[in-house]
């Protein structure tokens, strides 16, 4: 039975449950929220709902050896870099700010209260159920352009090295990860020294968060 969990049971996380829940499959979900209301709206036999901080369960629960089959972020701020700076602790690495030199370089950007860079290919509000087409928008019909994990994957900016998870389309409007990806990701900022960007991204949409190994 594949296993999925959610982490954020608010508006997107409630649609990932709803849709993937009645796609038929075998699967069970762990839910993910620390407001006892969100997950009360969830119901089933195949699913587990834990009241929690959805970065600390992150932090305490995945293990190489038991891992779900993928995460899905939906909650408000980036899980993988979040994850990543609890669990190496303020002894190995520290969020940094991103200089606004970036922001011209980078597509249709804005900044976060907590320092990340948000970007998209996308100037309009997007469809919640978009199927993320490999070769056109959904909304203009006009061709893809340069998919923003690659983009971001290959971005360079004086001394940083650019670190990206690739968020796969799980059903329409619903993006996930394997733990594996979050492993590399781990393992790639072990191994790195001086800044870093750290990103998540789909084909149209990312966020970026600066780090540096300490």
């Amino acid at each position: 039975m594949e296993k999925i969990w959610i982490i954020g049971v608010g508006r997107f996380g409630f649609l990932a449950f709803e849709r993937l829940s009645r796609a038929g499959e075998k699967r069970h979900f762990v839910l993910v929220d620390p407001v006892q209301d969100n997950l009360l709206r969830c119901e089933g036999p195949a699913c587990t709902r834990e009241k929690a901080d959805g970065v600390v369960f992150l932090k305490e629960r995945l293990r190489r050896d038991d891992a779900p089959d993928w995460i899905i972020p939906a909650l408000p701020v980036h899980l993988a870099a979040e994850w990543l700076l609890l669990r190496l602790g303020p002894d190995q690495v520290r969020r940094i700010s991103l200089s606004p030199e970036m922001d011209p370089l980078l597509p249709n950007p804005m900044r976060g209260p907590e320092g990340n860079i948000y970007v998209s290919h996308a100037e309009f509000k997007c469809p919640d159920d978009c199927a993320e087409p490999r070769d056109i928008c959904t909304v203009t019909g006009e061709k893809r352009r340069r998919n923003m994990f690659d983009l971001l994957g290959d971005f360079a900016f004086q001394s940083f090295r650019s670190l990206n998870i690739r968020s796969r389309q799980l059903g329409p409007g619903i993006g996930g990860y394997r733990p594996e990806n979050l492993f590399s990701l781990l393992e790639g900022v072990q191994t790195s020294g001086g800044p870093l960007m750290v990103s998540t991204a789909c084909r149209c949409h990312g966020v970026i968060t600066g780090m540096e190994r300490l």
